[in-house]
């Protein structure tokens, strides 16, 4: 019987992953086994003491003792109270640090980090000044493993509460805002990326199992980094105005004029809080060109000329940043830029340049929700009867639900778009009453093609 439980526990052992050296300590293995099953059931309770065996003795024996260790000690710590809660809490900031000495290949720095600071953010055990100077730290050192929403949220929110406290200069916070966006960002774009291969694939209802998941997965959490940009440029609110902005330039213009980094980044807040009036934007701009005359130049140089009422200057600027830009994703917020630029006065042309937009980046959901509005505010012209000119609008609401697919971070205002416009289309009162249930209406205006009436 002993011979049978101690080949059943080897084999258990190369199945997964520990060295013959390691097998020998049958009591950790087969304690390993019960914890294991225990533990993919959730039963937490019963995998506790089994585990807490495994891991006090055996700590390096498998990576499951930090996997399903962290889940067997949040329930304890979710379960319990007082003192025998902040033992719980204590072992789990300790079973993290060790994560990284026993898996150093497994467990990321900034991961671990993240951990013990939302851990003790969430049982109220750290200050603000803790929470920036942990998570900053770990944002330096292992940016790349730096993808937690929340944990970037709460870097930026407690120096912006610090420097409420006046213990931190405004133009960290601004250096902070630059950085965490750009994470953001990247992060977004990578899931973007991923969405926009499978989507294809899963309007034809081809997608694997393992991709079904990954679309799932990378659409929530696109979904979560569009609300947590949203909260940051809350947090930021006034402290981005131009009356912050013009005096913290100009007192550091002489000392940063030689960083291009500084100056686009001066450059492009001033001009995203409309501060381009006053001259200090103006010097700002002519660092710029001095230093990088790139596609973002001229960008700029067209939007001062759209300000200033020379619309044909402004999209010939547009247009050489447009053939300078190389980046796609860059490329095509020129592209949609060009697309505002033209949409009181051509639509056709402003759908043309959104749609150069969508085919520089497909998960470029604005453009999309740009040409939903430029059909919606087609309706008068696109239709002999008003039925037909109200079908128009399943057609918006159809290009707003595409903008938000293929960009879950703008689900939230491309759904509103979208009920919006389906509100304004025929009713199944109007539908029945014309006779049009799956029937096509075809539009003749510049929009051109067609919807097909829902059936009742």
């Amino acid at each position: 019987m002993k011979t049978k439980i101690y080949f059943t526990v080897l084999m258990l052992a190369g199945y997964m992953g520990v060295s013959n050296a390691q097998a020998q300590n049958q009591e950790c293995m087969t304690n390993l086994s019960i914890y294991v099953e225990h533990a993919k059931v959730k039963n937490y309770d019963a995998a506790y003491t089994p585990w807490k065996m495994v891991y006090d003795n055996c700590p390096d024996v498998n990576w499951a003792n930090f996997a399903y260790g962290e889940r067997i000690l949040k329930d304890k710590v979710k379960k319990s109270s007082g003192a025998e809660k902040d033992g719980y809490i204590t072992d789990l900031l300790t079973l993290y640090d060790n994560s990284l000495k026993y898996f150093p290949k497994k467990a990321k720095k900034a991961e671990v980090v993240i951990d013990k600071v939302l851990l003790k953010y969430d049982n109220k055990m750290i200050s603000d000044q803790e929470i920036y100077d942990q998570l900053h730290q770990a944002f330096e050192e292992d940016r790349d493993n730096f993808r937690n929403p929340k944990a970037l949220y709460l870097d930026f929110s407690s120096l912006v509460d610090l420097h409420n406290d006046g213990k931190a200069d405004l133009q960290q916070v601004f250096d902070e805002y630059d950085d965490i966006t750009e994470k953001i960002q990247e992060e977004n774009k990578k899931l973007t990326d991923i969405i926009s291969k499978l989507l294809p694939k899963d309007s034809l209802g081809t997608l694997t199992s393992k991709e079904k998941k990954r679309l799932k997965v990378a659409t929530t959490n696109s979904t979560s980094f569009g609300k947590i940009a949203g909260s940051i440029d809350t947090k930021l609110g006034a402290l981005a105005d131009c009356k912050n902005l013009i005096p913290l330039y100009e007192k550091s213009f002489d000392s940063k004029k030689g960083d291009v980094n500084w100056v686009k980044r001066a450059v492009g807040r001033m001009f995203n809080k409309e501060c381009t009036d006053d001259p200090m934007f103006q010097k700002l701009f002519e660092a710029q060109l001095a230093l990088d005359p790139s596609a973002d130049a001229y960008v700029y140089g067209g939007t001062l000329k759209k300000k200033a009422g020379d619309t044909k200057g402004a999209i010939a600027d547009f247009n050489k940043a447009l053939e300078l830009e190389t980046d796609p994703y860059k490329k095509s917020n020129i592209a949609y830029k060009i697309a505002t630029s033209y949409r009181k006065t051509s639509k056709s042309t402003a759908r043309n340049y959104a749609q150069k937009a969508i085919n520089a980046n497909p998960a470029n959901g604005k453009a999309y929700l740009l040409i939903a509005n430029l059909y919606a505010t087609s309706a008068n012209n696109c239709g002999s009867t008003p039925f037909e000119k109200r079908a128009i609008y399943w057609k918006a609401a159809d290009m707003s639900r595409k903008a938000g697919r293929v960009d879950p971070s703008l689900s939230g205002r491309a759904s509103k778009s979208a009920a919006s416009y389906s509100a304004k289309a025929p009713t199944k009162t109007d539908i029945f009453q014309a006779g049009m249930a799956g029937k096509k209406v075809s539009f003749s205006c510049w929009v051109g093609g067609s919807v097909t009436v829902p059936n009742l």
